[in-house]
């Protein structure tokens, strides 16, 4: 059960040491289900706040003083310049270091205010089931049966934060749970590890990213190829071909709906033939905060005050028929029509009680 920080928590800090203090705010955020820790400057003190089922909700402050020795041991921990505020810095502080549950990915950001430093928490709990994404049941079921083919292209999209990943994992658990296929993921971190998937990070630094990961990584005969993000042409081109070419594909694309997807794809993929006979479903999903289950929505010490517990899908998806391959094939898209709809699918959602309709209007503006 989450507990909201005690209001005396920032004297209590003044005589915390620094890995005590950021032990006790690592163990918080994950008893609350926190992802991310959020703590920024502000002249004398240092704001420290929650990001809770994607939303930021503040939590407690702490003396600048106290701060800066944080800010210290976070980037000692995370193998950073200790010195260094000016420029941005990134790293990771693995569990045991923090005697935490998760391991922590650091980002550092100079601001007008003072330093900002972003913990991000990998979850390390099992991955979900299909089953439990909690997807709407002609939704999950068309999932399941792409993930029983043996070839062809799957296409998630929605914001960050919409739980792709999270759906990627899940259709990862479910394929080594068939068994029999070479499987691997090229990812923008690993954010957990499933045994039987060969994953990979990409590293632009040193200038291996999707595109040239995917390149390289076909030549290892994957019959399954997850691949993070399709962010520009050549990767485009490439899970295309993939999917036409014995391989089953998996990836993400940043589009506002189901027929975004494929004005997308058609501009990044010249051949706009391969992408109507490779794509075979598209899952458009948003995420809205689940009405909490011990206060109904007034807010509790569970729900840090906020009325939400927890996460719920609102999905829009598209099998690709036979007629939208003619249409695609032409660029006539007028025949791309996901139903339900998102607007559908979000309105049944509230009539079933699980959220309302204030959270609906903050997610998707409606």
């Amino acid at each position: 059960m989450a507990n909201k920080p005690e209001p005396n928590q920032t004297s209590d800090a003044a005589e915390a040491s620094a890995p005590e203090l950021l032990e006790r705010l690592v163990r918080q955020a994950e008893l609350a289900g926190a992802s991310d820790i959020h703590l920024q400057m502000r002249g004398d003190i240092a704001d420290v706040a929650f990001r809770l089922d994607g939303v930021v909700s503040p939590v407690t402050s702490l003396p600048a003083g106290v701060a800066e020795r944080v800010f210290g041991r976070i980037k000692f921990l995370a193998r950073l310049k200790t010195y260094q505020d000016s420029l941005p810095q990134d790293g990771r502080i693995e569990r045991r270091e923090l005697n935490s549950q998760n391991d922590i990915r650091v980002a550092t950001y100079p601001t007008v205010t003072g330093e900002k430093v972003v913990l991000r928490l990998f979850n390390s709990a099992t991955v979900q089931s299909l089953h439990e994404l909690n997807l709407p049941v002609e939704a999950g079921a068309e999932l399941q049966k792409f993930l029983r083919q043996t070839t062809g292209l799957l296409l998630l999209t929605g914001p960050a934060g919409s739980g792709k990943t999270t759906t990627i994992y899940a259709c990862l658990r479910a394929l080594v749970e068939q068994g029999g296929r070479h499987i691997i993921s090229i990812e923008d971190p690993a954010e957990q590890i499933i045994p039987g998937v060969m994953q990979t990070e990409v590293n632009e630094a040193i200038g291996l990213d999707f595109a040239k990961a995917a390149r390289h990584l076909l030549r290892q005969d994957p019959q399954v190829l997850v691949i993070g993000e399709i962010r520009d042409e050549a990767t485009a081109s490439l899970a295309v071909r993939a999917g036409l070419t014995g391989h089953l594909v998996i990836s993400t694309l940043h589009a506002g709906s189901c027929r975004g997807v494929f004005e997308r794809l058609l501009v990044m993929c010249p051949d706009h033939s391969a992408v109507a006979s490779a794509v075979e479903l598209v899952l458009n999903q948003r995420l809205v905060r689940r009405l909490c289950g011990e206060c109904a929505g007034k807010g509790c010490t569970s729900c840090l005050q906020t009325g939400y517990r927890g996460r719920v899908p609102v999905v829009e998806w598209l099998r690709v028929t036979d007629e939208m391959r003619r249409g695609i094939a032409t660029k006539n898209l007028e025949n791309i029509i996901a139903r339900p709809a998102l607007a559908e699918s979000a309105q049944e959602i509230v009539g079933s009680g699980l959220t309302n309709q204030a959270e609906l209007n903050r997610v998707l503006g409606f």
